[in-house]
């Protein structure tokens, strides 16, 4: 006896690879966006040296809670980013 496989079960695996890369795209967006707020909250690019230590010598407190804020940010993507890859 012959059983037919239905359509569906071929056409979700190729839906999940266009999610996936679609999501892929979404967190280097997120990444670079939070990058750019990093900058712009330090008012350097040297926390891209120097890490989570950068933020910490920012006196302002707005600042400093701008730049952790998108430090995590970055720090969510970039796990996110690894985990799919």
């Amino acid at each position: 006896m012959r059983t037919c496989v239905p359509f569906y079960k071929f056409w979700f695996p190729a839906m999940a690879i266009a999610q996936i890369k679609n999501l892929q795209r979404r967190l280097v967006n997120l990444e670079q966006e939070a990058a750019t707020e990093l900058s712009r909250a330090c008012g350097h690019d040297l926390w891209g040296t120097l890490g989570f230590d950068a933020l910490d010598s920012l006196e302002d407190p707005d600042r400093r809670a701008r730049a952790n804020y998108y430090y995590g940010q970055l720090q969510t993507a970039r796990e996110l980013r690894e985990a799919l890859a």
